[in-house]
């Protein structure tokens, strides 16, 4: 469900406006609608929020560093005698006790770093691959040839241009394949050959030399993620703490600016809201203050914050709904309403014993993993996830892809007779299961439509509902379409939904969006239902991937029991692990799919609520 808000107004005098702001952060209550614009021009505040950005890009670059990895309190200096010594000469970081803004100059000159040192390679790389042919000789013999009055010019051309009159210029040849002769010519300074082929100017270096600096620019590289990983173990705390100093910070400055001058600028007006149940704590400590204020109920185009207030069940599935939408002040919050589809989708989708109990007994590793997709979900959640995916696993009896029903034992037999379901079952279950959510969704919409606009404008949906579930009873219960009854219900629907469905306006327009209406339903609704069957695919192909695993592992170990035994167990182990982690993934997305699309749609779910975020002091 959504707490309940009101508005509040703060009229404050400008000498007064600065220690009104401490008690009101003090509080931690009131939600201050803050004004864009003033934050906007404020170059002081422009500058918090961009140096808050690049530290919060920090911890994500140097959190997965810094595991395992302390650091002695010091920044260290760049290492010397690579080639970004010239290219930072100047900017070097002595050894000093650290402090946030030096982290993050550390950080970025080892990135500068990185991409010099890797330019560097490139060009050395070329370099090397011009001196190959050559071979390995050393350029200051060349040089001492010059001074001597001689001059070696480098060639290559294709074999068929190659001409033997060019051995007049004192011609050898260094390499020659099927397809180009490289050569060298030796001659006096003041002899210009006449070759038509093309020369070649070498670096400077020779062939070893290069390959000396290729290996030393590589350790310079391979060094850069240990000494990151340096710079995450000793400043990342610090810059987590800055970061809670500078989220104050900024927030204390957007909410200073959100007021508005009144009164030819000696008074401030503040908005903001609060939970109705913490006006009355509110409304105490500002009267000790002798702050003017007024508490309004909310108005339909108020943009109101939204803070969700469920039990500890639904509370686990909150950040599912947050990552989707928040619903507006009008609406119902589906949390838990969809919780305990969304725990039996995940079920059917895993659908394995094994891989729950797995769950539940590793649980700090699959909280880790959940974690991953979302930072939010709960160690609890997870808990929850597993036991779905046990009970589901029952219908099929898998238990790390093998089958537990071919056990002969008495108790596991009628099991299996009571919950074996196979799989052109599974199938029709998870249609059922498409079309009992869909029509909750529905019936959650007409509740919506009547909770926003009255019950008139719930008469349309109410009258799909019904349409819908006297057709499917009637089916399954092998009815006669013609009997009174029936027919009195679909006449009934038929007016809601071709007469009833916009109430007020023209008959005939009613009609002409009630067969609209029909044509959205018939083409929408199956392929809705349609879209559960991937509940029962998901589930499949993981026991049978499960299956493979088995067979592989049975199959593949060598005779010799030792190391058969751990083939085997390592194929078993990599396999199901495997098989887990691409599940898991199916298995939240998918639900989330169905959720979002199929259940949200249908009970007219529209979203784009604003998050409830108080205005108080971030604790480190």
């Amino acid at each position: 469900m959504i707490t309940k808000m009101k508005k509040l107004s703060f009229l404050i005098y400008n000498k007064e406006y600065e220690p009104f702001l401490e008690h009101l952060r003090s509080l931690g209550v009131v939600h201050v609608i803050q004004k864009q614009q003033g934050a906007v021009q404020d170059s002081a505040l422009q500058e918090d929020i961009n140096l808050l950005a690049r530290y919060r890009n920090l911890v994500r670059v140097l959190e997965p560093l810094a595991a395992g990895h302390k650091g002695d309190g010091s920044i260290c200096a760049l290492e010397t005698g690579s080639p970004f010594d010239e290219a930072v000469k100047g900017a070097q970081i002595e050894p000093s006790p650290l402090c946030p803004s030096k982290v993050l100059e550390q950080y970025d000159l080892l990135e500068a770093e990185k991409v010099v040192q890797e330019q560097t390679l490139q060009a050395l790389n070329r370099d090397r691959a011009m001196l190959l042919p050559w071979g390995d000789f050393e350029p200051q013999k060349v040089e001492r040839l010059q001074q001597a009055g001689y001059r070696i010019r480098f060639y290559t051309c294709p074999l068929r241009a190659f001409r033997e009159e060019w051995n007049e210029y004192g011609l050898v040849e260094i390499l020659r394949d099927k397809q180009k002769v490289n050569f060298i010519t030796i001659t006096h300074s003041d002899v210009v050959p006449d070759i038509d082929a093309e020369q070649v100017q070498l670096p400077a270096m020779s062939l070893s030399a290069v390959d000396k600096d290729i290996e030393k620019t590589k350790a310079a590289i391979e060094s850069i993620p240990a000494r990151m990983a340096q710079l995450a173990g000793t400043g990342l705390p610090l810059v987590e703490r800055a970061i809670k100093e500078l989220e104050n910070k900024v927030d204390l400055g957007r909410v200073r600016l959100s007021g508005d001058k009144v009164a030819a600028d000696s008074l401030l007006l503040l908005e903001g809201w609060a939970p109705a149940d913490k006006v009355d704590e509110i409304s105490s400590q500002l009267d000790i203050k002798g702050v003017f204020f007024d508490v309004q109920d909310p108005e339909p185009d108020d943009d109101i914050p939204i803070q969700l207030k469920n039990n500890k069940f639904a509370r686990l599935f909150e950040p599912l709904t947050k990552l989707y939408m928040l619903p507006t002040y009008e609406e119902l919050d589906l949390t838990l309403l969809f919780a305990p589809f969304f725990m039996l989708f995940f079920g059917l989708c895993l659908g394995d014993i094994g891989y729950g109990l797995l769950m539940i007994v590793a649980l700090p590793i699959f909280t880790k993993l959940f974690q991953l997709i979302n930072p939010s979900f709960s160690k609890w959640l997870v808990v929850l996830f597993g036991a779905s995916t046990m009970l589901c696993g029952l219908l099929s009896g898998t238990f790390f892809g093998f089958n537990i029903y071919d056990i002969d034992i008495p108790f596991i037999q009628s099991m299996k007779s009571l919950l074996y379901t196979d799989n052109s079952t599974m199938f029709t279950v998870s249609l059922c299961i498409g079309v009992v959510q869909i029509l909750f969704g529905m019936g959650i919409k007409a509740v919506n439509l009547t909770i926003q606009c009255g019950f008139k404008y719930a008469l349309s949906t109410i009258g799909w509902l019904l349409l819908l579930i006297t057709i499917g009873v009637s089916v399954l219960a092998g009815l006669d379409m013609k009997s009174p009854v029936v027919l009195g219900l679909i006449i009934v629907a038929a007016i809601l939904i071709f007469l009833l469905n916009s109430p007020g306006k023209n008959p005939l327009l009613n009609i002409g969006l009630g067969l609209w209406d029909s044509y959205n339903m018939a083409t929408g609704l199956l392929g809705d239902v349609l879209s559960y069957v991937r509940l029962f695919a998901l589930g499949l192909s993981g026991g049978i991937l499960a299956n493979v695993f088995n067979e592989m592992a049975i199959g593949m170990k060598p005779d010799n029991p030792v190391a058969g035994f751990i083939v085997m167990v390592l194929i078993f182990a990599i396999g199901h692990a495997l098989n887990i982690f691409m599940n898991i993934l199916g298995a939240i997305v998918h639900p989330m799919r169905l959720t979002f699309v199929e259940f949200f749609k249908n009970s007219g779910y529209t979203g784009g609520g604003t998050e409830y975020r108080p205005f108080r002091t971030i604790e480190n």
